[in-house]
């Protein structure tokens, strides 16, 4: 089936390439947010959307912790893209007459010791690909960009810097969102339940919550707090499990957790990508 893949960013960002990786042949939709690609998937105009969670240099992306549990789509896939920032300059530019760098939070956190080695102002923009289109936009040659290497081409600005970000384990996992359909089948292949829970406000709740998975023999691969309502004692999980919630170590597993709990919602069901592995045997 070819369709059209809803993602956050212009084109050019690492969400683009992460749809174009995943989905070859697929029709790359940007949106301005994370809500304007939910609604194209609600709204049937996109039948998937890719949504960056998590990167490992970076940590979590923000506000995605909030949108996910309270949208009606549900998690399908994931994709994991090796990140790779280059500095892009108009045409003739060299790093030398460079002043500014402009980029997304998440690239600016993730280049530091480039920036500081060649004394560069760094500036907040709203994406990455979007500031290589507003660098090229400047035609300012000491104004640079910190974006894929994709974005170089599409703007039509000069690769000044190759692989500047400072870790080169440096990866961000998506994961792809669609309308609420069955689960794949339990037995299908190495599969990953993601869902949130909320504990109740009684002594060790969840030190108890989570011994379910311990003495089933559940592995955990994510379990992320945060607050919710503005509570300092409200405290939402995130949580990434290996297995299918019919399996029965997993079964019993939430159903411990949903005794200790007030709230428990399955995020999503879906085959677990390949690079897991790979690190794994790594």
């Amino acid at each position: 089936m070819i369709g059209s893949i809803a993602y956050q960013g212009e084109p050019g960002a690492n969400s683009h390439i992460a749809c174009l990786e995943a989905y070859p042949g697929w029709e790359a939709l940007p949106c301005s947010t994370f809500e304007d690609a939910f609604a194209l998937v609600t709204s049937g105009e996109a039948q998937l959307a890719m949504i960056p969670i998590d990167n490992s240099v970076a940590g979590r992306v923000a506000d995605i912790h909030l949108l996910l549990p309270d949208t009606s789509l549900q998690i399908v896939g994931e994709h994991f893209l090796r990140i790779r920032f280059d500095l892009l300059g108009i045409p003739g530019a060299t790093i030398d007459q460079a002043q500014e760098v402009h980029s997304h939070v998440h690239a600016l956190a993730q280049c530091r010791r480039f920036i500081r080695a060649h004394g560069l102002k760094p500036v907040v923009a709203g994406d990455t690909a979007g500031s290589a289109r507003e660098v090229r936009d400047w035609n300012d040659p000491s104004k640079v960009s910190l974006a894929p290497p994709l974005a170089a081409g599409m703007y039509g600005l000069d690769t000044l810097a190759k692989d500047v970000e400072d870790e080169h384990h440096n990866t961000t996992r998506f994961v792809v969102l669609s309308p609420p359909q069955s689960y794949p089948e339990a037995g299908s292949g190495p599969l990953v339940t993601s869902f949130v829970f909320r504990v109740r406000n009684i002594a060790a709740s969840l030190y108890k919550a989570l011994g379910g998975f311990a003495t089933n023999g559940v592995n955990m691969t994510r379990l992320e707090s945060y607050m919710v309502d503005g509570e300092f004692s409200a405290t939402m999980f995130m949580v990434d499990v290996e297995g299918h919630p019919e399996d029965r170590a997993l079964k019993q597993a939430l159903a411990e957790l949903t005794f200790f709990s007030t709230e428990l919602r399955i995020l999503g069901v879906f085959p677990a990508h390949p690079y897991r592995q790979t690190k794994i045997s790594d």
